[in-house]
């Protein structure tokens, strides 16, 4: 009898086990639905965070602006109120600017570049075999004479007027060494006027100026890119590829330098 039994015992005994196993695999299935159904939410949040923070570094560059640019609120004549004088002057692709926005500092005192002078030389030279005879009776200032000669402007003019022609100590492109008043001997009537450039020897300069490095620096109708009224006696040295780039497209040194 007991050796009948024992196959129905061990019958038994493995369908408990199956059962119990089976019950088993049933439970941890669960738990791995329940747990995923659980981590779902965690991770679209953090999706949503990550996004998020993405959108808000993006954001800057969708604004063409620099904090710079967004700062520079110019007065009625031009200048950044309150600005101050660097303790650096500012070369843009190797170039010395000095204008209303790119001030220079006061202990900038470089004298007259040999450079320039030499090109000036040259230009004024081959302006006399044409039958011109002239002659450069501006070029490099101080900072002390700026200050001096713009003040006086001011008391005579006034300072809205003196802007127009005149930069504050500081930002005047003489203190560079790199620019030249040029007039006509024998004409001093039409030097530093409109005029100058309508005669014959300024016409000549103004075609010929970029052969020798010189550019125009405050050209007719550009008032607002250069600060400056226009000034046919206003030379500045920038060497002659460049000199020549910026004529041939008829903008200022500004826009060649890609600044306002």
């Amino acid at each position: 009898m007991k050796n009948n039994r024992l196959p129905l015992i061990i019958g038994a005994l493995i369908s408990i086990a199956l059962i119990a196993a089976i019950f088993v695999v049933y439970n941890y299935k669960n738990d791995q639905v329940n747990s995923a159904t659980d981590e779902q939410p965690k991770t679209t949040e953090t999706n949503d965070s990550t996004e998020n923070d993405s959108s808000a570094t993006e954001e800057p560059d969708n604004t063409p602006e620099t904090p710079a640019e967004s700062e520079q609120q110019l007065d009625e004549n031009g200048y950044l109120p309150n600005q101050t004088l660097p303790t650096e002057p500012t070369y843009i692709n190797g170039i010395l600017l000095a204008n209303k926005i790119y001030p220079l500092p006061s202990t900038f005192a470089p004298e007259e570049n040999p450079e320039a002078r030499q090109a000036l030389n040259q230009m004024l030279a081959a302006a006399k075999q044409q039958g011109f005879d002239l002659v450069a009776f501006s070029g490099y200032r101080s900072f002390e004479y700026q200050t001096t000669l713009y003040d006086n402007y001011v008391k005579r003019d006034g300072q809205a007027a003196a802007d127009r022609y005149s930069a504050r100590p500081g930002y005047s492109e003489h203190q560079t060494g790199l620019a030249f008043d040029i007039g006509e001997r024998g004409k001093e009537d039409v030097w530093l006027t409109a005029e100058f450039g309508e005669t014959p020897a300024g016409q000549w300069l103004f075609a010929h100026a970029q052969e020798y490095g010189f550019i125009l620096r405050f050209p007719q109708n550009k008032e607002d890119i250069t600060g400056y009224m226009y000034e046919s006696w206003h030379y500045r040295y920038v060497g002659k590829d460049i000199a020549k780039e910026i004529t041939k497209q008829n903008i200022t040194l500004e826009e060649y330098l890609g600044v306002k």
